[in-house]
């Protein structure tokens, strides 16, 4: 059985031509932009500059949590730039007392994902 919100998303993604895809999660400060061996085009470079503008360490997604995700999916399916953002620290759900520390390390991932 798939999930409604999970059929929504992959209908949305479909109907759409997506140059790349950021996912939101929570946890860890760091932005995951590998797939197994798929290396699109520039994606290395996005995610640089993705780290620049957060102060959130670039890394390649850990092989026991690849397989699961949207941005693996993503990458695998259209060979684009995809990248699962873990914004916060501590214990989930994430604080509010957080939200303003996430948006300004965050607001330059989103700005930079629409004009890149």
């Amino acid at each position: 059985m798939v999930a409604p919100e999970s059929l929504a998303v992959y209908n949305f993604t479909l109907a759409h031509n997506f140059r790349l895809v950021i996912a939101y999660h929570t946890q860890g400060r760091v932005i995951y932009w590998k797939f197994l061996d798929f290396n699109p085009p520039n994606s290395e470079n996005i995610g640089k500059q993705f780290s620049n503008v957060s102060g959130y360490n670039l890394e390649t997604t850990p092989y026991a949590s690849s397989f699961a995700g949207y941005k693996d999916w993503f990458i695998q399916q259209y060979n684009r730039p995809g990248y699962t953002i873990e914004v916060g620290l501590g214990e989930n759900p994430l604080p509010i007392s957080q939200f303003d520390t996430i948006y300004s390390e965050n607001i330059g991932i989103l700005v930079l994902g629409l004009i890149l």
